[in-house]
């Protein structure tokens, strides 16, 4: 699937590269977001996701069910971000799986839905693109619900009103793979295998209108959340290429 409609809000560039924009204003990305995930990597896995602007604020709800729920004999990490700057969509396999493995790996995707604009991590959900992202407090487990209110930097701000924010959860059982890809280390963080880093939720983030749909978000609350440390060690290091595409589009199936 790709984006379900055209996003009302103006196209602000604000990337890697000098696009020549006006500078945004600060609450130009107020509203509510919301996304289905797609099961990219067909893990099983669902959910939702739903992102609350109010200026430079942001509060962020994933929930999330049928992912991978164990590894090394404890709770799975799935480390998860807000994607910004490329297409704005979803990879699938057909086309986004140049090595012929059967999976979509983080890297093969980034044309897809771009580089890391925020992580969505306990504690710590502000970090920037170019940080590496710390497996013991990403969200764990088979299930979760993850909440958080942060400041939202003006990166990510930008690519919601854009229409090319997605949001994206990795981490993938390695015994549903082929063995080319459950046995290949991960082309992020070597010491890593593939599946750890590999996207399994993605979701392309659509501005509800003005008293839409209830978007499910609230203030903070991590109480449910489940926070098992995995002997994998490291973290997340997703590289930052790509363009930042500023554009918006009108969806049709892919």
């Amino acid at each position: 699937m790709k984006k379900k409609a055209l996003l009302l809000a103006p196209a602000v560039a604000l990337g890697l590269t000098a696009m020549g924009a006006a500078p945004a204003m600060a609450d130009h990305a107020t509203g509510s977001y919301m996304t289905t995930f797609e099961d990219i990597n067909e893990t099983g896995a669902s959910g939702q996701a739903w992102i609350t602007v109010e200026g430079d604020t942001a509060t962020v709800k994933v929930e999330a069910a049928g992912l991978a729920e164990t590894f090394n004999d404890a709770a799975f990490p799935h480390v998860q971000h807000i994607h910004i700057g490329a297409e704005g969509m979803c990879p699938t396999i057909g086309e986004y799986d140049e090595n012929g493995d059967g999976i979509v790996d983080t890297v093969e995707g980034q044309p897809a839905y771009g580089m890391i604009g925020t992580t969505l991590s306990v504690g710590d959900a502000a970090k920037d693109a170019s940080t590496a992202t710390d497996v013991t407090v990403a969200p764990s487990g088979s299930s979760f619900t993850y909440e958080e209110t942060f400041k939202l930097n003006q990166k990510t701000q930008d690519s919601l009103v854009n229409g090319t924010g997605v949001v994206v959860v990795h981490g993938i059982d390695p015994a549903g793979l082929s063995e080319q890809a459950a046995t290949a280390k991960s082309n992020l963080v070597p010491e890593l295998p593939l599946a750890a880093t590999a996207p399994a939720l993605c979701g392309e983030m659509s501005m509800m209108p003005a008293g839409g749909a209830d978007t499910g978000v609230t203030k903070s609350d991590q109480g449910g959340n489940e926070m098992g440390m995995v002997a994998l060690g490291g973290g997340l290091l997703v590289a930052a290429g790509g363009a930042y595409a500023v554009r918006r589009r009108m969806v049709a199936g892919r």
